[in-house]
């Protein structure tokens, strides 16, 4: 699922003017802080949703990320006031980790934490996130995804053990976060690094490219 256009597609005027604001489908201040790099010259919201993250188990990795990636951003979309006709971008994202074809999500809780951590250690995994782009005015939707390999420390049951008090991994796909105190358990990656944070922000860059929208504009 590369690009599609959402039917009925209706190109508003508004479209035809140029984007002035991008609104990103998330709660996650990691995310928000990778949008930052891009040095955008528009102003950048944050209006998360609630929507349905289940999806069927036979699903390959790359498919689940891209789905749930639209699904988010297409929540945000119907979110946004029918009065409201400013021209923008939704994006959404969505990131799990991939252990022997299984892929991991949140912990519900510690002990899930540890089970997946257990399974974790000594070996590698991919990490996938998939990226939306939405055109509100003309519901024009470009997807893909980004694929990370992640290398983990053999790591004891005591180091396993304290890295979950930290509280880090309660909110983590495959409970852990690379960017924080999960940095220690890492022993290297293959691909890209902001890819396994959450959001490839090179890939980003490209997709915001499509709209018009460039990187660094307010540098």
């Amino acid at each position: 699922m590369k690009e599609r256009k959402l039917e009925p597609i209706q190109f508003k005027e508004a479209y035809i003017q140029p984007i002035r604001r991008l609104v990103l489908a998330s709660s996650s201040p990691r995310r928000k802080e990778l949008v930052a790099l891009l040095g955008l010259s528009l102003p950048v919201y944050i209006l998360p949703s609630d929507a349905d993250e289940s999806v069927p188990e036979q699903w390959s990795p790359d498919r689940i990320v891209e789905e749930l990636s639209v699904r988010k951003a297409l929540a945000t979309v119907s979110m946004l006031q029918d009065n409201d006709e400013e021209p923008s971008i939704i994006v959404g994202a969505d990131t799990i980790v991939v252990l022997d074809g299984e892929a991991l999500g949140k912990p519900k809780d510690r002990d899930e934490a540890y089970t997946m951590l257990s399974r974790l250690q000594g070996r590698s995994h991919e990490v996938y996130t998939g990226v939306a782009c939405v055109a509100r005015e003309s519901g024009r939707t470009v997807v893909k995804h980004r694929k990370t390999l992640v290398f983990m420390k053999p790591l004891s049951e005591e180091t396993i053990r304290r890295y979950i008090a930290t509280g880090e991994s309660d909110d983590k796909a495959g409970a852990y976060g690379i960017q924080g105190y999960g940095a220690a358990i890492v022993d290297r990656i293959d691909g890209c690094y902001f890819n396994v944070v959450g959001l490839p922000v090179s890939l980003l860059a490209d997709m915001l490219h499509e709209f018009g929208i460039v990187a660094f504009e307010n540098g």
